[in-house]
């Protein structure tokens, strides 16, 4: 497994946080993810044989955050 985190911008609120965190959480290949609104960050632990940063970071961007890895 391997650890990527997640820059994000525009999360507001605690609704938020659940959005990142379900959506990532349910992506094939993610095993966590704990979002933090705090440090507006996500730290995600995912199987790079199945899904790659760039594809967790256009997911959360697709559901209308600002994202850098």
């Amino acid at each position: 497994m391997t650890e990527l985190i997640l820059n994000i911008d525009g999360m507001s609120c605690g609704g938020c946080v659940g959005s990142v965190t379900g959506l990532l959480s349910g992506m094939a290949g993610v095993v966590g993810a704990e979002v933090s609104l705090e440090e507006k960050r996500a730290r995600v632990q995912y199987d790079p044989a199945v899904v790659s940063p760039e594809e967790l970071a256009a997911a959360v961007r697709d559901a209308g955050f600002d994202v850098s890895v």
